[in-house]
């Protein structure tokens, strides 16, 4: 245990030597964590500066903010530990490094997930800490919501990452994924806002195709106590499925990867 610990150390403290080499590159991660921060929190002040609104879609403005609040975790999630990663995938397999990857005596998926982080982006997951806990501060919440709410939103983080990781594992055939990534990122948006703010079909789209309600509104009833029993069900099935279909799609994908080199 003490030789993983050191090798985590080692890890994490020559990942911070090399990104934190310039502080124009810490201050600039720090005003975009600020600005995310900033649009979100700006769209939940639409929705509720409206003159003698108090709810949107069956939602308060505490309630909102929770939704907000998880929507910045996740993007701190998103941007520290799975996009550095997997925004490696299509560059290993057009120069050629995936062929070193897969020759490691170390499980390539479990690889090519874990050996990059972006720590300049770590504020993003405490100022989503930070709106769920002012959030939560003016709700009632009780130990057994919390509880639920930490164990939906591993099922969101674990959908996040599988969403990812298809999208790209698809370099092994098209080598540019980005703009797909991209795509997605640009829909994840919406997850800011509670599902419910949205119009019926749009509802339908972002959690049954889509599934981006799972990944910050779930979490966020949850948390309130005003989760249905159905949908706490669904987000761990969704995610147990999403990870054995991406896990599958990333064995096809090895198996049919001829190497750089041929």
């Amino acid at each position: 245990m003490r030789r993983y610990l050191r090798l985590v150390r080692i890890f994490v403290g020559a990942t911070l030597s090399a990104q934190l080499e310039y502080r124009a590159n810490f201050l600039g991660a720090v005003l975009a964590s600020l600005g995310e921060v900033g649009v979100a929190l700006l769209g939940i002040s639409i929705l509720f500066g409206q003159p003698g609104v108090t709810q949107v879609g069956g939602w308060s403005f505490r309630e909102a903010l929770l939704v907000t609040g998880f929507f910045m975790l996740t993007e701190g999630v998103i941007s520290v530990f799975i996009q550095p990663n997997m925004s490696k995938i299509a560059e290993a397999v057009r120069t050629g490094n995936m062929d070193f990857t897969l020759l490691k005596p170390i499980d390539a998926q479990f690889n090519v997930s874990t050996r990059n982080l972006n720590v300049l982006r770590f504020p993003d997951l405490l100022i989503g800490l930070g709106l769920i806990g002012y959030a939560a501060s003016g709700l009632e919440v009780t130990l057994g919501g919390a509880l639920a709410a930490a164990v939906l939103y591993g099922s969101a983080v674990v959908i996040v990452y599988c969403i990812y990781l298809g999208l790209s594992t698809t370099a092994f055939w098209f080598v540019k994924t980005q703009n797909v990534t991209e795509l997605f990122s640009g829909v994840f948006g919406a997850a800011r806002f509670p599902v419910a703010a949205f119009p019926v079909p749009v509802r339908f789209v972002l959690t049954f195709v889509l599934p981006v309600a799972f990944i910050t509104t779930v979490p966020a009833q949850a948390l309130t106590g005003a989760l249905g029993g159905g949908l706490a069900l669904a987000s761990p099935l969704i995610a147990a499925a999403l990870f054995l279909g991406t896990r599958w799609f990333w064995r096809y994908a090895v198996a049919s990867y001829t190497s750089a080199s041929s």
